[in-house]
């Protein structure tokens, strides 16, 4: 499934996804504070453009919830808001059910991305 699944995913919703999580980067990066919130876009836009395959371990300290913290205020709620639509708009089917919960993943970690690590099955 991974294969076939990320190419599937790429084309219906992954392009996407992972477009928007690039131009979260793109802003953050303008600013000299921003870069390592920039750069931790740009390492989760590969999740988004093909999550099949990996998985996600949750952790850090104080420092990731503080930029966790200040990415849920500026970018974090409209990127959970679309993975979480396009989520829903896919479990309406029975063969979009494993690609909804990959969209319910990304919103997730749209909220926490900081302290995140991807982890490859």
């Amino acid at each position: 499934m991974g294969c076939l699944g990320n190419i599937i995913w790429f084309l219906c919703c992954g392009l996407w996804q992972g477009l928007s999580w690039g131009i979260a980067g793109v802003l953050w990066s303008i600013t000299i504070i921003g870069l390592p919130i920039g750069r931790q876009c740009f390492k989760l836009a590969t999740l988004a453009f093909f999550p099949f395959g990996k998985d996600v371990q949750y952790g850090g300290s104080t420092l990731s919830m503080i930029a966790n913290i200040l990415w849920m205020i500026f970018s974090g709620i409209p990127l959970a808001l679309v993975a979480l639509f396009n989520g829903l708009l896919l479990c309406c089917t029975i063969i979009g059910i494993p690609f909804g919960l990959q969209c319910f993943k990304n919103a997730k970690l749209a909220l926490a991305p900081f302290g995140a690590k991807i982890i490859y099955t």
